[in-house]
């Protein structure tokens, strides 16, 4: 029996809104709402629908009638397949709009918060070429376009180099022109893919687990230097040599050329020994002075300017006077620690990742910085009464959490401190506002200042201040 298609269509629909992870809005005649992936705000549209659920559907727009003044044309040959800028048809000055206002909507929606007026987004003065890491994976098996598939002709160029087709873990998109990170990003990776070809260095298979050729990474930094990792599944010396040693002949402004052989299942390095080939095992960015070493393992803000804007506001809403002790919550490589630590009298920092802590401390020894303190251990269980009866009542918590935002454990432990003020950094406002509602009849809300790191993406980061109420 032929399974019924729940398929449904509809007609004149407009796109009222963007929402959640780059999806805009649209509403059926019923009134439940519709998600659509390939619309702007402003468009009027034919729509099928794809998933049905009970409050919402998903879909896509077929015919577009009437097209949106907040339209702009992509810059990239690859948009709408790749799926890494989901908003690059949507004007800049839109999405910033539209970041700004989700900020706004989570804060008072789930946090149900009571905000100060929230002061303008800080857009990016780099909308294209602003990232400094890109990941990018070998495939001996590419992904074909529709045009391909419907051609009657050959396919004889089945190897790529390039991104994970959006929830396809084996279908690598071959990427031509990335407009993410500055050259030579683009030069070294297609000379990497023609170089491999020419020779026969055969391109990695996920489903048959076999292939010299895995993954390639890219670090650039603000100072200049680049950093680039090749990832090999397979242990073949001579091969290996052959390509890593052109790499260092026809690129020699790498400052850093590393290789990891990994034959495990997945391609995650943080569990691998980096062999450093040319050069040094790592790369210098600066900020303001202070110098931070980037190994291939450290985590650090992938867009160095906005970054700085980022520290500059964190700082600003600390109102440090010289005389603080503050604490740095998921302080990673110790970044912020050491930006602000010149203003406060001391700093300590916290992070639950032990590479990122030696990181930490070898970049404070660089910079001669000798007030800072780090720490390494799960935040809900390092940051405990002991920990503060040892380090002294801080002044200022500063809290930087991954995107699920912090345990609550750590929130509750936060209410019990009780400093006179929290500086809130995040890259989700939703998990954000979730926290800042189990925090808000002891604190309120005094600044709100989003940032945007990622241009034509959805994603937008926030600072919040928070005072301690009389």
């Amino acid at each position: 029996m032929r399974k019924k298609n729940r398929r449904q269509t509809f007609e004149n629909v407009e796109v009222i809104d963007a929402g959640a992870k780059g999806k805009t809005v649209a509403k059926a005649p019923d009134g439940r709402v519709i998600f659509l992936s390939n619309a702007v705000p402003g468009d009027v549209v034919d729509v099928m629908t794809t998933k049905k659920r009970t409050a919402y559907f998903e879909g896509i727009a077929t015919d577009f009638h009437t097209l949106s003044d907040k339209r702009t044309e992509p810059v990239c040959e690859h948009f709408g397949v790749c799926g890494g800028c989901k908003w690059q048809n949507m004007g800049y000055e839109h999405q910033l709009y539209f970041k700004q206002r989700e900020v706004e909507n989570n804060l008072k929606r789930i946090g149900h918060l009571e905000l100060p007026e929230t002061m303008p987004i800080l857009g990016s003065k780099k909308q294209y070429f602003y990232r400094n890491k890109m990941e990018f994976s070998f495939s001996s098996s590419r992904w074909l376009t529709q045009d391909e598939i419907n051609s009657d002709a050959d396919i004889n160029d089945k190897n790529a180099l390039g991104f994970h087709i959006p929830g396809m873990w084996d279908k690598i998109l071959d990427i031509k022109k990335c407009h993410l990170q500055q050259d030579p990003s683009n030069a070294i990776r297609l000379a990497v893919k023609d170089f491999a070809i020419n020779n026969g260095l055969t391109f990695f298979n996920p489903r048959k687990q076999e292939g010299l050729l895995r993954t390639l990474m890219i670090r650039t930094a603000s100072t200049g230097e680049i950093m680039v990792l090749i990832q090999f599944f397979e242990d073949e010396l001579e091969k290996r040599e052959l390509l890593l040693h052109y790499l260092t002949a026809e690129f020699p402004e790498i400052t850093s050329l590393l290789f990891v052989i990994n034959s495990k299942q997945n391609d995650t390095i943080y569990d691998q020994e980096i062999i450093c080939f040319a050069g040094r095992d790592h790369i210098f960015e600066e900020m303001e002075g202070l110098q931070f070493k980037i190994n291939a393992k450290s985590f650090y803000q992938t867009n160095s300017e906005q970054a700085y804007e980022l520290y500059k506001v964190t700082r600003d809403f600390a109102g440090l006077s010289g005389n603080e002790l503050v604490y740095d919550l998921y302080t990673g490589t110790g970044t912020i620690a050491q930006f602000i630590s010149k203003k406060a009298k001391k700093v300590v920092g916290v992070e639950s990742v032990p590479e990122a802590i030696e990181d930490a401390k070898a970049n404070a020894v660089h910079n001669k910085i000798d007030n800072v303190e780090f720490y390494v251990g799960d935040m809900k269980n390092v940051f405990n009464a002991e920990f503060i009866a040892q380090h002294g009542q801080p002044d200022i918590i500063i809290t930087d959490p991954p995107r699920d935002g912090m345990h609550k454990d750590v929130v509750e432990q936060l209410l019990r401190v009780a400093p006179p003020k929290i500086v809130y950094v995040s890259c989700n406002s939703a998990t954000q506002a979730r926290d800042l509602a189990l925090m808000k009849e002891q604190y309120q809300v005094s600044k709100v200042q989003p940032v945007d790191m990622f241009p034509q993406t959805h994603h937008v980061e926030n600072v919040v201040l928070l005072e301690k109420r009389l």
